[in-house]
């Protein structure tokens, strides 16, 4: 399923190229271009429309990943890279700290030690219940106690 999503989305980039400026184009290698012409779904029926912007676009965002990737890596001028790069860090340094609340170690503990005294509590609560055997059982351990001394 994933290699389908990719092998459509190459079909949507090269599609995409196709109405990019030729100068821009050429600043991707070659290599790569047929490389995502060799991986692409042919029969992946996928149009652009003229009228609309790419933002617009019903592109996938597999082909998004690939063409900001593009724009990163060949089109951007160094500005531009410098600010994705600070946007790409700010970004993970956020999920970080969403991961370091949600998952924040100091919490796990404070949450065990609360379960440990609950726990205490419920056993000091608890009394011991003597277990007195039946009067049966007692009469039947006596039977088998006469008969195991009369075998022997």
């Amino acid at each position: 399923m994933i290699a389908e999503n990719y092998a459509c989305a190459y079909k949507e980039v090269i599609e995409i190229l196709k109405y990019t400026n030729k100068d821009d184009v050429n600043k991707i290698p070659r290599d790569k271009i047929l490389l995502w012409r060799d991986n692409m779904k042919e029969d992946y029926d996928f149009e652009i429309d003229e009228e609309k912007t790419l933002s617009e676009q019903n592109i996938s965002k597999e082909a998004r990943a690939i063409l900001a990737n593009i724009f990163k890596q060949y089109w951007a001028t160094d500005y531009q890279k410098e600010r994705i790069e600070a946007k790409e860090k700010y970004d993970m340094e956020q999920l970080e700290k969403e991961k370091y609340e949600k998952y924040n170690p100091d919490d796990i503990f404070k949450n065990k030690k609360q379960t440990i005294s609950t726990d205490e509590n419920i056993s000091n609560t608890v009394a011991m219940v003597e277990y007195k055997e039946s009067i049966f059982k007692r009469i039947l351990d006596k039977i088998k106690g006469i008969f195991s001394r009369k075998n022997k």
